[in-house]
């Protein structure tokens, strides 16, 4: 950074004097071309070092005429030389011993090569270096404020210098190479991501142009869905309104005649036709006809109902005019009507529609009551779960025997076979027995062992026995002669005599 350099100043130094006793506060300025902070020197702006090769930019002038470009310098004073001057610094007394050497590379035809003068003794030249205050200085600057101060000629020290600058410059055009491949991947990347974007958004305007080709199918799909169905409901009110007008007709024609019969006609008139006359009304009154119009005016929009796929997309939205009848609806269960205390059981709830049919989805409103027919203050809270296709599965526990009323209802009325009566048994008896084919068996021939089904055997065997007395003729429960492996438990039997044969085997 230079003398001529723009300088933006750090404001805040100037803002905070110094106090007293403190050292002054440090004012930094930043260089307007690499935005590095360098503080200022005590004395200024005027103190800080000039950028040499900047000024020694451009032909070098002759410093005697100031007029011709320089093709010389002189060794001895430094000047530098146009021809003219060249020639005559030759020829003059004083200057004829001077050594001129040629200005052949850029470097010499810089001012470089031209002597620096000590800013503090302007007439000395700077040819020594502090080491310690690290900057040329003069041989006034030597014996002044630089003394004591180690230091040596600037032409033995500048190649230590000038290598550690090397070096460091070695190090920074690495870094240079470094930062230019990854500006160069960066700008690479930029390429690569703006291609990509146009090719995401190419993908984008196809999907969205897609999917609006796909909802505008539906909706067509869906319009002539519509009109189908308003005319298919159209078509059924035009045929019973035919129906019911044709029956309206013929009742009136009948009624006219035998009004007129029975008004106008003669006593052997109304006798000799009143048989046809009675049969044509007996007839007509005989005919089934629904009071309310054959279908409803229920078609409904459903936007969240999954419709499939269209053109390849997932498309929404279904015309609904299934409407659920309670009294179409049906319920399905093993054992519909027992349960067990203490058990989890339940049934399912088909719901259907006017025509019978299944509907298909879910979300009625579906209630379930069970209460005890005994204890009003007993009831079961059941569970509905919406499978989402019509049916709803009902489930529950009982904790206390008894009769139940259950009660079904779709939107507040009452399902096929609601109510019914529920009987809950008592919780299931396990045989605390064992199932076998004789006591004998069992118990390993012991003439003590009983069995529930009072058989004994000769030889003083209490006991049941495989061809004898009492014996059931297949395996069965000791506990209360059961011959089913998986039934519930009688318990012993009521008769008094066999009431005394409880004991039985127990492996």
């Amino acid at each position: 950074m230079g003398k001529g350099s723009v300088l933006k100043i750090d404001c805040e130094g100037w803002s905070k004097p110094a106090r007293a006793g403190t050292a002054a506060a440090a004012i930094t300025v930043l260089c307007p071309l690499c935005d590095a902070e360098v503080s200022l020197p005590p004395g200024g702006v005027g103190q800080l070092p000039p950028d040499y090769v900047e000024l020694g930019r451009g032909r070098l002038g002759c410093d005697l005429c100031a007029e011709g470009a320089a093709v010389g310098r002189c060794q001895t004073c430094g000047a530098a030389l146009c021809p003219f001057c060249r020639q005559a610094h030759r020829r003059q007394k004083k200057t004829a011993s001077h050594a001129v050497t040629e200005l052949e590379s850029s470097k010499d035809c810089s001012q470089a090569g031209r002597p620096l003068f000590c800013p503090s003794h302007p007439s000395e030249e700077l040819r020594l270096f502090c080491e310690q205050c690290d900057q040329p200085v003069c041989r006034d600057c030597v014996v002044d404020r630089h003394r004591q101060h180690p230091y040596d000629l600037a032409s033995n020290v500048v190649h230590r210098h000038g290598d550690s600058l090397r070096m460091l410059l070695e190090s920074t055009q690495q870094r240079v190479s470094t930062l230019e491949g990854v500006l160069s991947q960066i700008d690479g990347m930029g390429s690569a991501v703006r291609v990509r974007a146009e090719a995401v958004a190419t993908e984008i305007c196809l999907f969205a142009s897609g999917y609006v080709k796909a909802i505008e199918e539906h909706r067509d799909r869906l319009l002539k869905q519509l009109e189908d169905l308003k005319v298919q409901k159209e078509n059924l009110l035009q045929l019973q309104k035919a129906q019911l007008q044709q029956l309206l007709l013929d009742m009136r024609t009948g009624v006219e005649f035998t009004e007129r019969l029975l008004t106008s006609g003669s006593d052997l008139e109304i006798l000799i036709t009143k048989g046809v006359v009675a049969s044509r009304l007996a007839k007509l009154n005989s005919v089934a006809y629904s009071t309310r119009p054959s279908v409803d005016d229920n078609i409904q929009f459903s936007p969240q109902e999954r419709a499939g796929q269209c053109c390849g997309y997932e498309v929404y939205g279904a015309i609904l005019n299934k409407v659920v009848d309670p009294a179409k609806c049906t319920l399905h269960g093993e054992d519909l009507c027992i349960a067990r205390q203490n058990e989890l059981t339940g049934f399912t709830l088909l719901c259907n529609d006017t025509t019978g049919e299944q509907m298909g989805r879910g979300g009625e409103s579906v209630r379930v009551t069970i209460t005890h027919k005994d204890k009003k203050d007993c009831a079961v809270k059941p569970t509905v779960c919406d499978n989402g296709d019509g049916t709803y599965h009902v489930s529950y526990s009982p904790e206390e025997p008894g009769l139940y009323a259950v009660c079904v209802c779709v939107k507040g009325q009452h399902v096929q076979g609601s109510p019914f009566t529920l009987t809950v048994k008592n919780k299931f008896r396990k045989h605390p027995g064992v199932f076998h084919c004789c006591t004998f068996c069992s118990s390993g021939g012991q003439k003590a062992a009983r069995c529930a089904c009072g058989g004994t055997m000769p030889g003083g065997y209490q006991g049941c026995g495989h061809g004898h007395k009492g014996h059931p003729g297949c395996p069965h429960w000791s506990c209360c002669g059961q011959v089913t492996k998986s039934s519930e438990c009688l318990g012993p039997p009521n008769d008094s005599s066999q009431r005394s044969l409880l004991r039985t085997v127990a492996l």
